[in-house]
């Protein structure tokens, strides 16, 4: 008798492929995603990534999602009023990708490495020009922006950073809408944080559209040697050799990203790429 209720339990026992463990993990699924990866510099992670580079956007160590985000997520941009927004009836055409537009950099460029070996002796005079520059007024040693809103790379600045500015270059003039460049890089219209986006990517020091807030964990902190990214959750901006590539104070719908203008920096994360 005793032997015929046990076997009556084990058979009437709930088993591990039941429906109880089922909705168990069910309800695993709904757990968050874990957070995507960091954009700071694989040093300072404990399992660094190296993703493969960018085409013509040289070997930088990408720290961004795999995939634009799209606007969802997007905090609204406290400058957007000063962005010169465009207005729905304005149509532009859609920009090539960042690699495309870092193409345009003469194949001649000096190498990284040629420019490191060049340093030394440029500091000197750079930082005798800046001087020079702040007590005019000027903005810096990137020189000024050119009639039709691009910059030129000068000689003598690193590979990478001739890159950024060719991307700067090629959606200078695009119109600002917002949540614009964040579903993709191919778009005819950028808010701040895709535009920032679009060419730190044509330098390779970036991998995907990334918001205001992202970018407030880009890189190391402090300014760059050649570029600072300004950043809080709702603007970014940067300065790229001197020169200032902003949304915010532009001329117009058509304006140039490129400002010669200094702004207050207040209330923003200083962030640059190490080495930069």
């Amino acid at each position: 008798m005793v032997v015929v209720l046990v076997v009556l339990v084990a058979v009437l026992a709930p088993s591990g492929s039941g429906r109880a463990p089922a909705a168990h993990a069910a309800a695993a699924d709904l757990r968050p995603l874990a957070p995507a990866a960091s954009l700071a510099p694989a040093a300072t992670r404990a399992h660094p990534v190296t993703p493969a580079p960018t085409a013509g956007g040289g070997a930088g160590r990408h720290r961004a999602p795999a995939a634009g985000k799209g606007a969802a997520g997007l905090v609204p941009d406290p400058e957007a009023a000063n962005s010169s927004p465009a207005p729905a009836d304005v149509h532009h055409a859609s920009a090539s990708t960042p690699g495309v537009a870092a193409a345009v950099v003469a194949s001649g460029a000096p190498s990284d490495a040629q420019v490191r070996r060049e340093l030394q002796q440029m500091d000197q005079a750079v930082k005798a020009e800046s001087q020079q520059s702040a007590a005019s007024g000027s903005s810096g040693p990137g020189g000024s922006v050119g009639g039709n809103g691009t910059v030129k790379p000068p000689a003598g600045i690193p590979a990478v950073i001739a890159r950024v500015m060719a991307g700067g270059n090629a959606i200078a003039t695009f119109p600002y809408r917002f949540g614009g460049g964040h579903a993709s890089f191919v778009d005819n219209a950028y808010d701040c944080s895709a535009s920032v986006s679009y060419a730190l990517a044509a330098g390779g020091l970036i991998a995907a559209p990334v918001t205001s807030g992202d970018l407030e964990s880009w890189g190391v902190a402090g300014p760059g040697r050649w570029i600072t990214v300004f950043a809080n959750p709702g603007h970014t901006y940067m300065y790229v050799d001197g020169l200032r590539f902003d949304t915010s104070g532009r001329s117009g719908v058509f304006g140039s990203r490129w400002q010669n203008a200094a702004r207050s920096n207040a209330g923003f994360v200083a962030r640059h790429w190490p080495g930069l």
